[in-house]
């Protein structure tokens, strides 16, 4: 597989072996720089990982060292970092998640390949490109003339420390993907696991928790109303200040397809109830969480977090979402919440940013 050539010798080594079946697929592709064979097939791989999401794409920019900081790296260092991305040992990451990783890669060139529409950009600007101080902003919002600050985050939502609820968004059917894949729903999944010293999953609290609440209200073989949100704990993200996931039922699969479709309705109800569920939760008169124990714990529930629902799979533009997701936080009356949104992708930020402020985010460079 050449993929996996490329994965040991790194961009920087392109030049040193000969890859057929990458370069064909350049000579194909509308936009490649025109020159060296290393250079177009950096590009394409750059536009197929582009196609992916999420911890997917991390982990395959990070593998394949497509990142300005990994370009010259030894291959260890480049499995070291992707593996990161899952909490994952070096040597469980190279067994498994890798190999999913370069399949999810060698998927998208084969869609580029087989693609009669023009092909998007080469690059995609990486969130890693920001300095920390970057990724974090604090948006100004006003929506039918209620003032609301939304605390934006540039970052996995894995990485998210110290919110009280964590918004993970999921279709009607309250179906949780695997681990390895790149959407929230599989991130949060994957952060909330509880792991033996080898980085086994030996718990996995959000699938049976939330797998316990669709027996409890008759779930198990029906659907639920767009806009439901059932709450669970967090599993392992306690210890990142974690403590509750509320998981929004709002993408509707399409009948005989793998497409899912989301109304900005549904975004809306989904909101509300969030900060609904969050009061009766803290009111003590919610659902019990882990070991039985009231959701609320000692103290109230005052900070949540929403990623972009419905800009995924559900197919809604960014700031189609954003706007419906901040339209509804703006109209409730609650204020003693503090909201937060979390995106991976800079641009997505963007779109955000106009969608609640009118403008763009200010960030150095163009490009961003």
């Amino acid at each position: 597989m050449e993929l996996r050539a490329v994965r040991r010798v790194g961009v920087v080594g392109l030049d040193e072996a000969q890859f057929p079946l990458l370069t064909s697929v350049t000579v194909a592709q509308p936009g490649l720089a025109p020159g060296p064979v290393p250079l177009a097939v950096e590009q394409l791989l750059l536009r197929a990982v582009s196609g992916l999401d999420g911890d997917l794409y991390a982990a395959a920019t990070l593998t394949l060292g497509l990142t300005p900081d990994l370009r010259d790296a030894p291959p260890y260092e480049r499995r070291r970092r992707a593996a990161e991305v899952y909490r994952l040992s070096n040597e469980r990451f190279r067994k498994k998640q890798e190999i999913e990783v370069l399949k999810q890669v060698a998927q998208q060139i084969c869609r580029l390949a087989a693609s009669k529409e023009p092909a998007g950009p080469a690059v995609r600007e990486p969130e890693a490109a920001l300095p920390p101080r970057l990724r974090q902003h604090v948006l100004h919002c006003r929506d039918q003339g209620r003032p609301l600050d939304v605390t934006l985050h540039i970052r996995s939502v894995a990485e998210l420390t110290g919110v009280d609820v964590v918004v993970s968004p999921s279709n009607v059917h309250l179906e949780l993907p695997p681990m390895h894949k790149g959407s929230v729903a599989a991130a949060l999944r994957r952060a909330a696991a509880r792991r033996d010293a080898a980085g086994d999953v030996v718990e996995d609290p959000l699938y049976d928790e939330l797998r316990a609440w669709r027996e409890r209200y008759g779930a198990i073989r029906r659907p639920v109303h767009p806009g439901t949100v059932a709450a669970t704990g967090s599993g392992a993200l306690i210890a990142r200040g974690i403590r509750r996931i509320y998981h929004a039922a709002v993408a509707v699969p399409h009948s005989g397809t793998n497409d899912y479709g989301v109304q900005a309705q549904d975004i809306a109800t989904a909101a509300r109830r969030v900060l609904d569920l969050m009061a009766e939760e803290s009111a003590g008169s919610g659902e019990e969480g882990e070991a039985g124990r009231s959701a609320s714990g000692v103290r109230p529930l005052r900070s949540v977090c929403f990623p972009l629902i419905g800009a995924g799979r559900g197919g809604l533009p960014p700031a189609a979402a954003a706007s419906a997701l901040g339209a509804a936080l703006c109209a409730h009356p609650r204020r003693d919440v503090a909201v937060h949104l979390v995106t991976r992708r800079i641009s997505v930020a963007h779109s955000i940013a106009e969608a609640l402020t009118g403008d763009r985010l200010r960030l150095p460079g163009g490009s961003l």
